[in-house]
């Protein structure tokens, strides 16, 4: 397993975990200014960008948040932090919460970004959540998204219109783009 990261700056240590469909360069404009104060750790999540795609089984296991929260925990520890402060940004929200869950002695500050608490969301779901976050339930759906999605991703993820280069940073654009343009990705 090989986890494609950035990190840089001194103090204490802080890792930043991104969201789908995104990698590490969704910091671009946060990392620096943190790294002023503390060491930012920015990797790609198992599955994303750059780091390792591994084969998958029946129950998805090796993509699960557990999985991922522990490539987090062995990557930290490689890097010397032993104990360390981490921010999550949707998917990368739900690895944050599982290795806090699973791994709470190494975590010494948890922020969770636009992390919705997906078995309450479903408990309260009606009609217009559904309408809403149809996407949840069409990820859910086997083979199906993959053939829709790597058809037309700049479509699906709106290359060009909400994602430019002007919004995202050049650079984030980029990673981004070749990111959701990989079909393994």
């Amino acid at each position: 397993m090989s986890l494609r990261v950035r990190y840089g700056g001194t103090g204490a240590p802080v890792l930043l975990l991104h969201g789908h469909p995104r990698t590490h360069t969704t910091w671009y404009q946060v990392a620096p200014i943190l790294a002023e104060q503390y060491t930012v750790v920015c990797p790609d999540l198992r599955g994303y960008g750059e780091s390792s795609k591994p084969p998958t089984d029946a129950d998805h296991t090796p993509y699960s948040k557990r999985v991922m929260a522990q490539d987090c925990v062995a990557l930290m520890r490689h890097l010397g932090h032993s104990r360390f402060a981490v921010a999550g940004h949707d998917r990368g929200s739900y690895v944050a919460s599982r290795l806090a869950l699973d791994h709470p002695s190494v975590v010494s500050a948890l922020a969770i970004l636009g992390g919705v608490p997906v078995g309450e969301a479903l408990n309260r779901c009606h009609a217009k959540f559904a309408s809403q976050w149809w996407h949840w339930f069409f990820f859910a759906q086997p083979e199906t998204p993959e053939r829709v999605i790597n058809a037309d991703p700049d479509a699906w993820y709106g290359i060009g219109t909400k994602n430019t280069p002007d919004r995202l940073g050049a650079e984030n654009f980029a990673d981004f783009a070749a990111a959701v343009r990989n079909p393994d990705t």
